[in-house]
Parts: structure tokens; C-alpha cells; sequence
């Protein structure tokens, strides 16, 4: 009689993407060279589809022809404005794709690492909401009216870690980890003791410094959003990137960080944001609508809702 062979301790590769960090998984480590081309390739494709701060994206000639009708968009940004809008629906509208002209009238017009303190005279731009967006699937179209801008940094680059994943373990079949900064999908099958994923209070589990617990995750993602991280001065007050799509202002901070487990990434990312933005009314919406999460408040204090697990002993690494 022989033993089974000793698993293979899953492989990793950490990066740095869109101003944050990134950490690719695999349990079959000669697969890494490879899932890392398929990873990169998804990466520039939503880039191309999604940014407001690259010359010639597609985001930015869509939100330029609002008003004019019908505009021809790749299957990429056909997919991610209605994952938007997707994630608008089910939180209610506090999880806004229209807040464009919000974050603009905030400073956040640029990569965050080149904003500067910012002139505080900018009014906040309440969000015109989704009611008036035309999505056609049929003919790869999506049509604004006139005043409505787009911005997708709320879902497109947790649809960015469902695209990614779901891609790699089809054409690779393996088991997979994306996290972009955060924004972390698993597909395929997980190592034997699950993905050891490291919450971090700066809501990056690529990083390895101030962990505050880990958790075992076998399937489907989990998803952080933060009043802490992007941060940047405008005049006397501190300005962040989760707006209230009501007032077009920053949400107000009740939560430093939110973390949503869910089937996948975009749906874990909006409900975080959303948190964001519903304040104490999170503790509600989030175990009505059966989501598994955990809450920190300014003062560090947790809230764990909906089952969202203690946390287990911590590993050295995922």
C-alpha cells in the first residue's frame, strides 16, 4: 500500500497594477508563467475598456458622445457597463456608475498618485443616476444621455479578477487566485485547507504587513472596500473616493473598511462599496440580502455579520 503524494504548496506571483497591488495564485506551479500572460492580457483589455485616466480609452469616448445616441463598444466595455449597472440594481443605487462628474469635481481626475492637494471650491456633482442608460446586448451598444458620465472603479476592476480567474482555470485547469488590490476571485479547485487570505487594514491581502486575521477561502470571492486608503486633501478636509451618490460627496466614514464574501467578485465589491455608503443601515441591507461580511470601524472595532467566520490561526503565506 502507498501513501498519496504530498500536495503541492500553491505558487504565487505579486505585482503592482493600477496603483495598488496584485497577487496571482495557482496550485499547479509550473502554470504560473502562463496564467500570468492570461492575466496580463485580461489586464490591458479591461484598461483599454474602463480607464478615465488613459488617452484613447473607450470609457473616455463614451462619456464624451453622451447625448448623441447609440455607441458601438468592444464585448469588453459592453460587459463591464452592465456589471455597473448590475451592481447600481442591487444595491439600491448606492453603488452608482454615474458619480463621474462627482469624482472630477473632487480632484480625482487623474492616476490617485498624481493628485495633489486639491482646490476645495468644487461643488459636489450629486449623481444623475442609471434610469436613462440604454444597454442594447444585441447590438454591442450603450447609449448615455446628455449630462451622465461614467465611472466603472467600482466594479470594473473586481470584474476585471471574475474575468481573470474564470479565463485561467477554463484554459489552464488549475486552481486560481486573482487579487487585485483587494478584489480577489477564486475558480477551479482550491488547495486542500482552502486559499489562506489575509485581511490587511489597508484592504490589500497582497501584502504581508499588518494582517489583522486570516480566513480560509475554497470558492467564489471576497471583495474590501476602504475609507482609508484613497484619501487626498481638499483644502481643510480629507477627501476619499467612496462617493454618496445622493450628495456627490464622499459617503460619510462610519466604516474605515468593509469585506463581502460572495459568489463573485463583482457582487462582493458592490455591496462593500454600498456598505460604504449605507453607513449603520449596513448591518441590515447586508444579512437581508445573505451576504457573509466584516466591518471595522474608525476605532478598529469589528462587526462580523451574516456568519462571516472568526478568524483562524495565521500562516506565513496563502
Amino acid at each position: 500500500m502507498t501513501s498519496a503524494a504530498p500536495e503541492a504548496a500553491p505558487a504565487f506571483d505579486r505585482f503592482g497594477i493600477w496603483g495598488t497591488s496584485a497577487v496571482l495564485g495557482v496550485t499547479q506551479p509550473e502554470l504560473l508563467e502562463a496564467a500570468r500572460g492570461l492575466l496580463d492580457a485580461e489586464l490591458a483589455l479591461v484598461e483599454q475598456a474602463a480607464s478615465r485616466f488613459r488617452a484613447g480609452t473607450e470609457i473616455l469616448a463614451l462619456n464624451h458622445a453622451a447625448g448623441t445616441g447609440p455607441i458601438a463598444v468592444t464585448p469588453v466595455l459592453l460587459d463591464l457597463v452592465t456589471c455597473a449597472l448590475g451592481a447600481d440594481a442591487t444595491t439600491g443605487g448606492a453603488c452608482d456608475p454615474t458619480v463621474g462628474d462627482a469624482l472630477i469635481s473632487l480632484g480625482y481626475d487623474r492616476d490617485f498618485d498624481e493628485i495633489g492637494d486639491v482646490d476645495p471650491s468644487g461643488a459636489p456633482q450629486p449623481a444623475p443616476g442609471t434610469s436613462g442608460i440604454v444597454v442594447n446586448q444585441a447590438a454591442s451598444t450603450v447609449e448615455l444621455p446628455l449630462g451622465v458620465h461614467l465611472d466603472l472603479g467600482a466594479t470594473a476592476k473586481a470584474r476585471a479578477a471574475d474575468r481573470a480567474a474564470e479565463a485561467i482555470a477554463a484554459a489552464l485547469g488549475c486552481g486560481v487566485l486573482v487579487d487585485l488590490g483587494g478584489d480577489l476571485r477564486t475558480a477551479g479547485d482550491a488547495p486542500s485547507a482552502g486559499w489562506q487570505i489575509g485581511i490587511t487594514t489597508e484592504a490589500r491581502s497582497g501584502s504581508t504587513d499588518d494582517v489583522d486575521e486570516v480566513i480560509a477561502v475554497t470558492s467564489g470571492a471576497i471583495a474590501s472596500s476602504s475609507t482609508a486608503v484613497r484619501t487626498w486633501r481638499r483644502g481643510d478636509e480629507v477627501a476619499h473616493h467612496v462617493i454618496d451618490p445622493a450628495s456627490g460627496a464622499p459617503a460619510e466614514r462610519i466604516w474605515s473598511m468593509v469585506t463581502v464574501a460572495a459568489s463573485t467578485c463583482v457582487l462582493a465589491n458592490s455591496l462593500s462599496t454600498a456598505s460604504l455608503v449605507w453607513g449603520e443601515d449596513a448591518l441590515f441591507e447586508l444579512p437581508q440580502r445573505s451576504m457573509a461580511a466584516r466591518l471595522v470601524r474608525l476605532d478598529g472595532r469589528v462587526e462580523r455579520v451574516g456568519g462571516w467566520p472568526e478568524p483562524i490561526v495565521q500562516t506565513e503565506d496563502r
